[in-house]
């Protein structure tokens, strides 16, 4: 009968590894970015730029609902559908580390691939798209001139170049692309953008030629637009509910970080004028941001349209200039992973998109020493290792501490279990021979539970660490993990954290309440099916630290039981 019951649980469990295995091929396949049916990057570089005419443009030039209202310019007059004539309107752009598509109706950033990233580990290929505009996500940045003569206050303007595409040599360490407008009255206005070899900053200016007899006035505006879809990556998110941030975020004198949700936008839309500063779209890895002039106040916004588009941008200060006169204005604008160290030479606080949470104090440092371990051993999984090990040994006392409170509460359990015998019927005279003793024994019932409560926000930092560094995405561990971002595709990981919280638990003495006793046998099965969507890279730390708990314990435990047999 124990030989059947054993076969058919083993049965069951076999069935249901496969079962679990199967539904998370589904659902990864569900959860996977579609690619882009026709993407305008994808001509080689000898052929000819695709046109726009049998690619949908959803949202460059739709309306005049796009462009930030300015409160002392002239009213804005309704702008007419655009028409393609069927001409090229796309300008590609290729440097060692972004790929571009640049759309000369209104000059806007249609979309942006980083090659150095692939958008998935078995397609190293394929970039990951971080902007586009097409069927399956509307992400794209738009800039322009605004006010009494901005060239977008009536429409978009429609760019002129001397080519189609732009490629970075290999010798050069600059590219500069100028889209060229003029009209009539002799305004002439170069929109240039400025690339730099491995870098994913890109200076963006307008050189303006007043030829005209009269003044010319207007505002540069720089703006992220985006739907409500979630971000390519969110697949890839940390587990049950832990999916990160996605939406937009500014910096205040006053609040070095302050998010917006696109809830947030639609319900409260944000407005201020500030000195310096950015603005960005954020997600899980990447970001893009729009970063003005540090020397001037600009106007801040966040928005959704009528047409439920989330919108996020700046205003700069009017440009004015004389007849005859010759002048710019400019922003940086960037795209890329979430590089904290580079983000922060950027501009202050930049860095701080890499959300961390309120613990960013911790994380902050933790993330450095990880980084420094990396550059000794070159693997990120050994790095996490590694960094749990003096995590560990700078919490070696403490957790001492702590085992030694739980191994001698294991010493009296007899003797705790006599006292309840004894005064089961009365609770106050039982709870008064168990102050006696703790005191006789020296035991402090809560000296296992401080210890561990003062670790929590070290733990809770290093987990969002490992959460967000972009670092970590698609990188190897060994054998079978070949990204410590995803799931264990196996679930050994996950299974090993189970087994090693279960001997653990064998090891501190059981709760007295019965019923709270079934219930912490019950946790390791609990936290091991939570754990089986977790990143590789957070179980591996948690296994790791389990380990050293369980040896750490049961030294200790071995310890004082063997100097209690003596006496």
């Amino acid at each position: 009968m124990d030989l059947q019951r054993s076969l058919l649980i083993g049965a069951i469990a076999v069935l249901s590894f496969m079962l679990l295995t199967k539904w998370v091929d589904f659902k990864d396949s569900r959860a996977t970015p579609q690619v882009q049916e026709s993407s305008r990057l994808s001509a080689a570089a000898e052929t000819e730029a695709p046109s726009l005419g049998d690619q949908a443009v959803a949202s460059t030039s739709d309306s005049e609902e796009d462009l930030p209202q300015l409160a002392d310019a002239q009213a804005q007059v309704e702008v007419e559908p655009v028409i393609d004539s069927g001409k090229e309107r796309v300008v590609q752009v290729y440097t060692d580390v972004l790929q571009l598509a640049i759309d000369l109706e209104g000059g806007d950033i249609i979309e942006l691939d980083l090659p150095k990233y692939p958008a998935r580990i078995d397609t190293p290929d394929v970039p990951y798209v971080l902007l586009e505009d097409n069927s399956t996500r509307v992400y794209v940045a738009q800039s322009g001139l605004i006010g009494p003569d901005g060239i977008d206050r009536n429409g978009r303007p429609t760019y002129s170049t001397a080519s189609s595409i732009y490629r970075l040599g290999e010798n050069s360490d600059n590219l500069v692309v100028d889209l060229s407008w003029q009209n009539d009255q002799g305004i002439k206005i170069t929109k240039r953008f400025s690339f730099t070899r491995g870098d994913y900053l890109i200076q963006v200016d307008y050189l303006i030629d007043n030829g005209s007899d009269s003044r010319w006035q207007a505002n540069m505006f720089g703006q992220l637009k985006r739907d409500s879809s979630p971000a390519p990556s969110a697949s890839a998110s940390g587990g049950m509910g832990l999916a990160p941030f996605l939406g937009a975020a500014t910096t205040q004198p006053d609040e070095h970080f302050t998010k917006f949700t696109f809830e947030d936008m639609k319900e409260d839309p944000f407005k201020a004028n500030l000195p310096g500063g950015w603005i960005a779209m954020i997600q899980h890895y990447f970001l893009s941001a729009w970063i003005p002039n540090p020397d001037q106040s600009h106007t801040y916004s966040t928005r959704v349209t009528k047409s439920g588009f989330n919108i996020a941008g700046f205003t700069s200060p009017a440009l004015v200039l004389d007849p005859g006169q010759q002048g710019e204005t400019g922003a940086e604008f960037y795209a890329g992973p979430k590089d904290q160290y580079r983000l922060k030479e950027i501009s202050p606080y930049l860095e701080l998109s890499v959300d961390y949470g309120w613990l960013w104090w911790i994380a902050q440092p933790l993330f450095w020493l990880l980084t420094k371990i990396h550059a000794l051993v070159g693997n990120w999984g050994v790095a996490i290792i590694l960094l749990t090990v003096l995590i560990k040994a700078a919490f070696f006392k403490l957790s001492a501490t702590s085992y030694k409170s739980m191994a001698n509460m294991r010493r009296v359990q007899p003797k705790m279990q006599e006292i309840r015998e004894q005064y089961a019927e009365d609770k106050q005279k039982q709870s008064q021979a168990m102050m006696d003793l703790y005191r006789k024994e020296k035991i402090n019932p809560m000296g296992g539970c401080l210890p561990i409560l003062v670790q929590m926000p070290v733990f809770i930092a290093l987990y969002w660490t490992l959460m967000e560094s972009v670092e970590l995405r698609q990188a190897p561990f060994i054998l079978w993990i070949k990204d410590l971002s995803v799931m264990d595709p196996y679930f050994v990981l996950p299974l090993m954290m189970g087994a090693s919280m279960y001997f653990m638990q064998k090891l501190n003495p059981p709760p007295p309440d019965p019923m709270q006793a079934k219930i912490m046998q019950w946790m390791p099965v609990v936290f091991t099916f939570f754990f089986l969507w977790f990143p590789a890279g957070l179980v591996l730390y948690w296994v790791v630290n389990n380990l050293l708990s369980m040896a750490q314990q049961y030294v200790i435990t071995r310890q004082i039981e063997g100097q209690a047999s003596k006496s």
